[in-house]
């Protein structure tokens, strides 16, 4: 076992009382080994015989490709990152080094850890350890790349993993808070780690992009729709290209037990997203809610107390030290206190959620009690049928924040909302919820313990709902989503009268949605091929185009008045547009994403609005007759026509000239106009505009006889080494829309052309 010399000695033996549960219930295991086994593009086939060597071999892989990204993640996590680069930097994600540092420290303390750990079964624990075994023997043979040759590079340990895999779990909820937990400070008191007003609006802003950023596209279809009869998925996940939530693409094999492939989370030693010899599955980020706010009645004597059922009860204070490195490269120990009440961490966020002498705010995330994600990916790995995957995900209910979609080789298709949610049935909504709040944010009342979540019997967890209260549904025609509610995964079948924290109906469909089913609608005369399912991602088709353009193109025609001579060019762009975004789409593109967006900012624009009679064909039109919309639309014109010049496009150019990664052209573009190839990108310096997110890992499978079929691409490439061969190949490939057969058999990984073994033993 490897421990990291830097442990306190509580949290060795946190680890140590895991390791020795663990050890206690196992024979001894042999030395570690594993084949590793590579393709075109550099993908790993990692072969071995148990569990250790199969972690072995993936630790040891992912080193080879991700060690500095891994590495830059364990420091994150363990809360170190203004050790080593100082308070005032920030992370990946633009938080503050020191915030960062008190939450990690906060969320992954020592007992939290070895709980996690003691949790898992033996074999989980086995493949961990050989995940950092095999980590720790590439970090010791070639040592760090260049980029990241520095102290804060150094072996792992097992709880690294489990700290890693926490930061996962709470994504979708505290996570989300981090700057709300480090800046709640009682009432006249002064705060150990101040968190400026910047700092809350980047996190506003990250908030507001979780969706994008990790959102997803899916299909999942039967045998009465697909081309031989047999289940077809397509997954087109959402997902940062850089840091840690970067996607990994592996194969992974113990023959006679486990034959999985597809991609996997930094630090996870299973695939996430993925397909094996009788299913393929995928998530996509969903709208259920999976924290809480409580509003804390205080002691009008003492805003450190709050009421409860008539009593004053005192806040916990929990202290938080972590080391900040000074000036002069010295450490200086912080303090902080996190103060939580029995619903969770107080939260702070001006002007939001204010701690002042009456109220306080509690955050209660659910994932923090998800001690089986592991687990459950690991039983999906094993599925042998869509009913197996069905029943582990039912029994374990261990998927964190997303829905789930699959298919089967006998043509079933599947879609499950079974995620992590608050048992906060409607009822209890209506008793304690502040109905001024909305539902954005669940909001209850902090001073009756009758608002607490109800616990059910037959949920994996106390205060979640069972599975069998959440939303799910088998066809053998489709079902698909697209970050929406759980309404109308298919429209013919919706999914109606849940509790709102878990899905809400007769709301608007985003437009990635509408076009998705309206795609499939036009599909229904023939059979769905793995064509169909290429073209729906990579025809790259701007559906909003087709709801707007009219009424854009008529206000050209009609109503530019005095700007006529200006924005003719505008115009002329948008009109020559093919209403797509590929690499050789016009102008026209870039106008159409600056109107839209300032549009969107102006209440009923829309010429006909969200008629939930009608979910998949409204909202739809510009209103461009009613002055306000005719004038903002105006002023978006020339705005866009301005910024056009700044950035140096001309009326020659193209979205290839515009949207990057490095050197290399993307296309997609804003899934808010309905691109179901979604892209984010961010302004570059030199006018072009740098995707940090979107499709990701992109695969198609369908399933014959002999098993499945794939085609496949990770869009930013295997490697984050700039110096490594695949670096940037898939993302090339991807530029050009070249999906490659994925070899899933030992005779097609044998045969590809660029195969290489390699086998490591300990």
């Amino acid at each position: 076992m490897i421990i990291s010399n830097g442990l306190s000695r509580v949290c060795m033996a946190g680890v140590l009382l895991g390791v020795s549960f663990a050890a206690s219930a196992l024979e001894p295991v042999a030395q570690a080994s594993a084949d590793i086994r590579r393709t075109t593009f550099g993908v790993p086939h990692i072969r071995a015989n148990d569990e250790r060597g199969l972690g072995y071999g993936i630790g040891y892989a992912y080193a080879q490709d991700n060690l500095c990204l891994l590495a830059n993640e364990v420091v994150t996590v363990n809360g170190e990152r203004a050790r080593y680069f100082g308070p005032d930097q920030a992370t990946l994600e633009e938080r503050n080094n020191l915030a960062s540092d008190v939450f990690f420290t906060w969320l992954n303390t020592p007992q939290a850890v070895a709980t996690f750990w003691n949790a898992q079964t033996p074999q989980m624990q086995q493949r961990m350890q050989g995940y950092v075994a095999g980590y720790n023997r590439y970090l010791k043979e070639q040592g760090a790349p260049v980029q990241c040759q520095a102290a804060w590079v150094r072996p792992l340990a097992v709880e690294d993993l489990v700290k890693l895999t926490r930061r996962l779990l709470v994504e979708g909820g505290v996570g989300q808070f981090a700057e709300a937990l480090v800046g709640a400070t009682p009432p006249q008191a002064t705060t150990g780690v101040p968190v400026d007003s910047k700092a809350f609006a980047l996190a506003a802003a990250n908030q507001q992009r979780f969706t994008l950023d990790r959102g997803s596209n899916a299909v999942a279809v039967g045998r009465d729709r697909s081309f031989n009869g047999r289940g077809m998925l397509l997954a087109n996940p959402h997902f940062p290209w850089v840091g840690g939530m970067r996607f990994y693409e592996m194969h992974l094999t113990i023959p006679g037990q486990l034959d999985v492939m597809g991609a996997a989370l930094p630090g996870l030693p299973v695939i996430n997203i993925g397909f094996n010899q009788h299913v393929a599955w995928t998530h996509t980020v969903d709208t259920s809610k999976h924290f809480t706010l409580y509003r804390l009645t205080l002691d009008p004597k003492d805003s450190t107390r709050y009421m409860l059922d008539g009593k004053s009860i005192p806040l916990d204070k929990t202290p938080v030290t972590v080391q900040v490195k000074q000036p002069d490269g010295s450490l200086k120990a912080q303090a902080h206190t996190v103060y939580s009440s029995q619903f969770g961490p107080v939260v702070q966020w001006p002007g939001k959620l204010d701690w002042d002498s009456h109220y306080a705010f509690s955050l209660r995330d659910a994932n923090l009690g998800n001690d089986r994600v592991l687990q459950q990916w690991y039983a999906m790995n094993r599925a042998t049928s869509l009913k197996e995957l069905q029943t582990s995900v039912h029994t374990l209910q261990g998927i964190p924040w997303v829905n789930t979609l699959a298919a089967d080789d006998q043509g079933q298709s599947l879609y499950m909302n079974l995620s992590v949610v608050p048992n906060v049935s409607a009822a209890k909504l209506a008793q304690c919820s502040d109905p001024r709040a909305g539902l954005q944010l669940i909001l209850l009342d902090g001073a009756h313990s009758a608002c607490a979540w109800d616990v059910n019997p037959r949920a994996a967890q106390p205060g979640i709902f069972p599975a069998d209260q959440l939303p799910q549904l088998e066809r053998t025609d489709y079902v698909q989503h697209s970050n929406d509610s759980a309404w109308l995964a298919n429209p013919k079948a919706p999914l109606t009268g849940f509790s709102p924290v878990i899905s809400q109906d007769h709301i608007g469909l985003g437009p990635r949605a509408r076009f998705a089913v309206q795609r499939l609608q036009s599909l229904e005369s023939q059979p769905i091929t793995v064509a169909a399912l290429q073209h729906m991602v990579m025809d790259n088709e701007v559906y909003l185009a087709s709801q707007v353009m009219p009424d854009l193109l008529a206000f050209c025609a009609k109503h530019l008045g005095s700007d006529a001579v200006a924005l003719q060019p505008l115009c002329t762009s948008l009109k020559d547009w093919d209403q797509r975004a590929n690499l050789d789409s016009g102008l026209g593109l870039v106008h159409f994403i600056n109107l839209v967006q300032h549009l969107q900012q102006i209440p009923d624009a829309w010429r006909v609005a969200f008629d939930p009679a009608q979910p998949l064909t409204t909202p739809r039109g510009l209103a461009i007759d009613r002055p306000v919309v005719a004038n903002a639309l105006r002023e978006a014109m020339l705005a866009s026509t301005a910024e056009v010049a700044k950035n140096g496009l001309t009326a020659n150019s193209r979205w290839g000239d515009v949207q990057v990664s490095g050197q290399t052209p993307i296309h997609g573009g804003p899934q808010e106009l309905g691109i179901y190839n979604a892209m984010q990108s961010v302004p570059r310096a030199d006018g072009k505009r740098e995707v940090v997110s979107g499709s990701s890992y992109l695969q198609i499978v369908t399933f014959d006889d002999k098993g499945p079929n794939a085609l496949g691409v990770l869009a930013f490439s295997l490697s984050s080494d700039p110096a490594s061969k695949y670096a940037k190949d898939q993302t090339q490939a991807f530029s050009e829309k070249k999906l490659r057969p994925l070899p899933f058999t030992d005779a097609q990984i044998k045969a590809d052309p660029q195969y290489q073994e390699q086998v490591i033993k300990e």
